[in-house]
């Protein structure tokens, strides 16, 4: 097999399913660079296991990924495209769970979209592999197709991180570390749904809305890009909080995220890079899947802004945004 990406802080156990995934990313990377010459890659296919709609280019990468693992360490491919897990390889030893394709409704606006995956080792079913404790997870990672082709990931031992080298082909490791250890201005969420969120979420956010007249004492901006890999990366880069809850709407009581291949997978990251990752209030890592596609509110980023959020949660229901100024813990 062609190797893209070489590189010695890659466990030796990983180099070849690492090197699989890059090989499918480059070759995704340059389909979506020519996207609308060749062929329609935001158009509609149907719908997922999830009961999201597909778009092309989600059922390109899904069939792409699960072609390329075919003969690898491998067993088990749990897909969002796909209903159930697929045995890839009865000797394998790894169980992948993947998102293929992150971000599909951003494809035809030009936006950054992506790849998020998580390694677990096979047991002896598809299930016992997967309905388990995030904080088994071995690896996990993510690609971003964007201006730069991107693959972020870790194995346990802090996070790695790689540029695809347009010229030559290549994934190379650049020097920067994440830390998640600061304080940052920066929240992202949907504010759309303002009027559905549980109370501890609305305020939580009307107090950073409030800026440096209200009980944090400071401004802060908003963001919302409608990909989880893109949010993932800005957060890893420059700090910040990321916060998709469940909310009062029918089909939304869990959010709308997957714990398996994109919850769980970029909690690993965010925890490597020293920050944090909760449904609102319990660590994702320390939870279960009940199922394949199994929803969960997800907060990511620094870890002081988590706590924070899940300190709103521990709030009476009489408690408003209006009486936190008077407590020390909301301010700063």
């Amino acid at each position: 097999m062609t190797r893209i990406l070489r590189d010695s802080a890659i466990p030796e156990a990983f180099d070849d399913l690492i090197n699989r995934i890059a090989l499918v990313a480059t070759g995704l990377s340059r389909r979506i660079a020519r996207g609308g010459l060749d062929e329609d890659l935001a158009g509609a296919r149907g719908q997922n296991a999830g009961g999201d709609g597909q778009k092309a280019l989600d059922v390109i990468a899904d069939e792409a990924f699960m072609e390329a693992l075919r003969g690898s360490a491998v067993r088990f491919y749990a897909s969002e495209e796909q209903d159930e897990a697929v045995d890839l390889n009865g000797a394998g030893e790894f169980a992948l769970a993947i998102d293929p394709l992150d971000g599909s409704s951003n494809i035809d606006v030009n936006l950054s979209i992506g790849t998020i995956f998580g390694v677990y080792s096979a047991e002896a079913t598809a299930q016992a592999s997967f309905l388990r404790p995030g904080r088994d997870l071995l690896a996990a990672g993510y690609v971003v197709y964007g201006p730069q082709c991107l693959l972020v990931a870790t194995f346990g031992q802090g996070v790695l991180h790689f540029l695809l080298d347009p010229e030559d082909g290549r994934f190379h490791r650049l020097d920067r570390n994440f830390d998640l250890s600061g304080k940052f201005g920066e929240f992202a969420i949907n504010a759309s749904n303002h009027r559905h969120w549980p109370r501890p979420i609305r305020a939580y956010v009307e107090d950073c809305l409030a800026g440096d007249q209200g009980p944090r004492r400071r401004n802060y901006n908003m963001r919302w890009v409608a990909s989880l890999v893109a949010e993932t990366h800005r957060i890893l880069t420059r700090g910040g909080v990321f916060l998709y809850p469940g909310d009062a709407r029918k089909g939304y009581e869990r959010g709308r995220l997957r714990y398996l291949y994109e919850c769980a997978p970029i909690a690993f990251l965010i925890e490597q890079s020293g920050g944090a990752a909760t449904d609102g209030v319990t660590p994702i890592l320390a939870q279960t899947p009940d199922a394949l596609h199994a929803r969960t509110p997800f907060v990511f980023g620094g870890a002081a802004n988590v706590a924070r959020v899940a300190a709103y949660h521990e709030l009476s229901h009489e408690e408003t945004s209006a009486l936190f100024g008077g407590r020390g813990l909301f301010r700063s």
